[in-house]
């Protein structure tokens, strides 16, 4: 059975080392949304005469967000129709509340739950210290507006999102990410997506 998992979380929590490190024993298209659309929404906020690093900001939520998770979407749906495994990185915060779009994306995909076995890893941080840590380390520029403003940010961190699709509560697996990501840990979200 084909596998389509989303990884999601606010920054920091280390959803992409996450995926990353179960796609080195799971095959599948590694579908991270900052990747997809990151050269295209940085050269239009430019063009705008805007912050190119940003994603914050209101103008880029009405402008350019759902078009940077359509397009990663749409790419989901051809790998699916294609019959590869898909794993999806991003927050997907109004995607998960959206009870009808999971089944929008199996149906444009030409596929059913049957075929697709879908699962979401919500990764978090109990260790708020370390998610900024995290942040920092990365060193990239469009987490500016988030360390700048941490206060405001930082209540963030525990938050899981709500999750509205018709999927059994045990494809949804709440994973605390703080301290070392082990083997031990990987080894039980292979699991987990493999089951």
């Amino acid at each position: 059975m084909q596998k389509l998992v989303f990884f999601v979380g606010v920054a920091g929590t280390g959803k992409t080392t996450v995926a990353e490190r179960i796609a080195e024993k799971i095959p599948c298209a590694f579908l991270d949304r900052d990747t997809v659309g990151g050269r295209f929404v940085e050269h239009f906020l430019e063009q705008q005469g805007l912050d190119k690093n940003d994603r914050d900001s209101n103008f880029y939520k009405e402008n350019l967000r759902d078009l940077e998770y359509d397009a990663t979407k749409d790419i989901c749906i051809e790998n699916l129709r294609v019959g590869q495994n898909v794993f999806m990185i991003s927050p997907f915060t109004a995607e998960l509340k959206n009870k009808d779009w999971i089944d929008q994306v199996l149906t444009a995909a030409g596929k059913t739950k049957q075929q697709v076995d879908v699962k979401v890893i919500v990764v978090t941080l109990q260790d708020i210290k370390q998610q900024r840590e995290r942040i920092e380390d990365r060193g990239t520029v469009r987490d500016t507006w988030k360390l700048n403003n941490w206060t405001n940010y930082e209540s963030r961190v525990n938050f899981i999102p709500t999750i509205n699709w018709a999927i059994p509560d045990d494809h949804i697996h709440i994973f605390d990410n703080s301290g070392d990501l082990t083997v031990a840990k990987i080894d039980q979200l292979i699991r987990f997506v493999e089951a």
